[in-house]
């Protein structure tokens, strides 16, 4: 059903933004009003989770509204996939994306922006190969503790980027947002149009004008450090506390661009006609659990339980209300789709969330949150339970697509080797896809199945032992894979009994 007012929308996605940086979320130490200035204006989720991990898996959830780590890991969209952004556009609003997430130019990403009708890429984050600059000067500090974490080369390549953006307005979050506003100066009078506005910040590493940096008065002087690892802490207590006052730093950046997006929509009055989501893909450990980063450990609540504010215009009253139901990414397409009276497809598993924005009207039990071939987790906004694989090996595991490409480059050969064609699952409209042996990127079943009560432990440092708990989230686990079609051997990996239809019990794999 479509509506006869002028719609238009605007989706603002962090990378990596920690819920627990933020001073609606409770944090009293960040520099970032802006935030609060949106909680204002907005309803604040207090029960936003992940669903897939990270950063290209949880972009496929928010083209397709359904998970995507139980039957694949990192990798583009696929033919069968219903992108939302195609959908508006097939449907006649126009759809703009403006990104300096240089995941989206790799061949791990590389057809989720032709999706849009129209498309910006800001180049020069992380270790993005840009600029080519072979002069033996490039100047790199001395010491530095980079490039342990990331090798020489691809060191050498962020700081070649970081010389041609000296400047605050030649970073890229700075050049990000200017195309953004650029865009809402343009067609803000215009109707039926999407602006997707995305910044790879406060992703590491923490590249930050020194203006922001100076809000925290740190005193650190030790090596240059700003690019976190990604496993346990070891460091110097001097060193974690560089490292989040960086982190802290680049959110303050973030909270300011912001800034800038919520001052041009009070200029052109945007608030009366158009929806505005700000989401991220997933959080960042920062020593919590002695963890830091993500995707090698537990999916703790500093990583799955995410910040999401939503403004609808057509639940005006709301503005400045909290939201207890449990929502999830998948949800956002949805979203989108039924504000501008697009039919939702049957593929998708996410519900639009107009119901919880005007009377926090549940839309969902339960959900699962994960990354391909580690713990399977299930949330019902209360408990947490993390499912381990059940032997040492983590198999069997698979990869279902018709893409086959990892982060930045394709399938190699001896990968494809042994491939096999699986019959097609019920989302693939028909298609039958490839069937590869995967390899996890973690030893999921080190870490062991825990339970949490997050009602009596928050924090999650204290697994629960109940196990008629465990019994009813493990039913509700197996439920919710059943209903996303998880194949025969994601059951067996995780020790749980295997519904008599699941895709693959009738070994479904054609010869």
């Amino acid at each position: 059903m479509g509506y006869t007012i002028c719609m238009k929308a605007i989706l603002l996605m962090f990378d990596s933004l920690n819920r627990h940086m933020l001073q609606p979320y409770g944090c009293d130490w960040v520099h970032a009003p802006n935030f609060a200035r949106l909680a204002q204006r907005s309803v604040t989720f207090d029960h936003a989770y992940v669903g897939s991990m990270p950063c290209m898996p949880a972009r496929r959830e928010l083209h397709t509204g359904r998970y995507n780590f139980l039957h694949r890991s990192w990798g583009p969209l696929e033919p069968f996939d219903d992108s939302m952004p195609a959908l508006l556009d097939r449907a006649g609003v126009t759809t703009h994306l403006v990104s300096d997430h240089y995941h989206y130019w790799e061949e791990g990403g590389a057809n989720y922006h032709t999706r849009y009708s129209s498309w910006e890429c800001v180049r020069g984050q992380e270790g993005d190969p840009w600029k080519c600059d072979l002069r033996p000067d490039v100047p790199m500090p001395e010491p530095s503790l980079n490039p342990g974490r990331i090798g020489p080369r691809r060191a050498r390549q962020d700081f070649v980027n970081r010389h041609y953006m000296r400047r605050e307005q030649d970073q890229c979050q700075a050049r990000t947002f200017r195309h953004g506003l650029e865009f809402l100066d343009t067609n803000h009078a215009a109707d039926n149009w999407m602006l997707h506005l995305e910044t790879f910040d406060p992703h590491e590493p923490y590249f930050t004008p020194t203006r922001f940096r100076q809000l925290y008065h740190e005193r650190y002087d030790g090596p240059h450090f700003d690019w976190p690892p990604y496993g346990r802490g070891a460091f110097a207590p001097e060193i974690g506390t560089h490292l989040r006052l960086l982190n802290a730093a680049l959110v303050s950046m973030c909270d300011h661009y912001l800034g800038r997006l919520l001052d041009k929509m009070d200029a052109l009055d945007l608030w009366k006609d158009t929806l505005l989501i700000v989401n991220t893909d997933h959080g960042f450990l920062l020593g919590e659990h002695d963890w830091w980063a993500k995707c090698v450990m537990p999916f703790y609540g500093e990583v799955a339980h995410m910040p999401l504010f939503v403004w609808d215009p057509r639940s005006g009253r709301c503005a400045g209300q909290r939201r207890q139901s449990l929502v999830q990414t998948i949800d956002l397409a949805p979203t989108l789709l039924e504000y501008f009276g697009v039919p939702v497809p049957p593929d998708m598993q996410g519900r639009p969330l107009r119901p919880v924005v005007a009377s926090d009207q549940p839309v969902r039990e339960a959900g699962l949150f994960g990354l391909h071939g580690a713990h399977v987790n299930c949330t019902d906004g209360r408990y947490v339970y993390m499912r381990a694989p059940s032997h040492p090996d983590n198999r069997p595991l698979f990869n279902y697509t018709l893409m086959p490409a990892h982060m930045r480059g394709s399938f190699p050969v001896k990968e494809l080797q042994a491939v096999e064609l699986q019959a097609p699952f019920a989302f693939t409209k028909g298609c039958q896809t490839l069937k590869i042996a995967a390899k996890p990127w973690v030893n999921a079943h080190s870490f062991g199945t825990m339970l949490f009560d997050l009602d009596r432990d928050p924090g999650q440092e204290h697994p629960l032992r109940d196990e008629a708990t465990e019994a009813r989230m493990a039913a509700l686990m197996t439920r919710l894979m059943h209903a996303n079609g998880a194949p025969v051997e994601q059951y067996e990996r995780l020790g749980l009994q295997v519904p008599e239809n699941a895709p693959g019990c009738d070994g479904s794999v054609l010869p």
